[in-house]
């Protein structure tokens, strides 16, 4: 079933695109977008922004090199990158820096994201 993203395509929270790509087989996404929209509240950013996208197709998964569900991109950068992943409609599994496995991402691995990407557009405008 698809579900339209809940942000327009060309949506930025700030002057950064944060994106949530789930598949719907995947029951983690919920507390994933929960986290993510908390972990923006805590930065100062609109949540609202925020463009979730549905992967319903291996196709899909292929063209938006998606690695598994949830996948959370910042400016297009994975917050956890798994360069030698096979993409496709899966699980994700998430490393935690205490060595923890969990179905969502480490918040600090989104924080040091998001401020990245806030130092990258901060510089791109001077």
């Amino acid at each position: 079933m698809r579900r339209p993203a809940t942000a327009s395509a060309t949506a930025k929270v700030g002057l950064m695109r944060v994106e949530l790509l789930f598949w719907e087989g995947c029951p983690s996404y919920a507390k994933a977008h929960a986290e993510l929209r908390a972990l923006l509240i805590e930065a100062g950013l609109d949540p609202a922004g925020v463009i979730v996208r549905e992967i319903e197709t291996e196709a899909d998964a292929e063209s938006q090199r998606f690695v598994g569900s949830p996948t959370i991109r910042i400016d297009g950068v994975d917050v956890q990158p798994l360069p030698d992943e096979p993409t496709g409609l899966t699980c994700r599994v998430y490393r935690r820096r205490d060595g923890r496995v969990s179905p969502t991402p480490d918040p600090a691995d989104v924080r040091d994201a998001l401020q990245a990407a806030a130092l990258s557009t901060t510089s791109d405008r001077s």
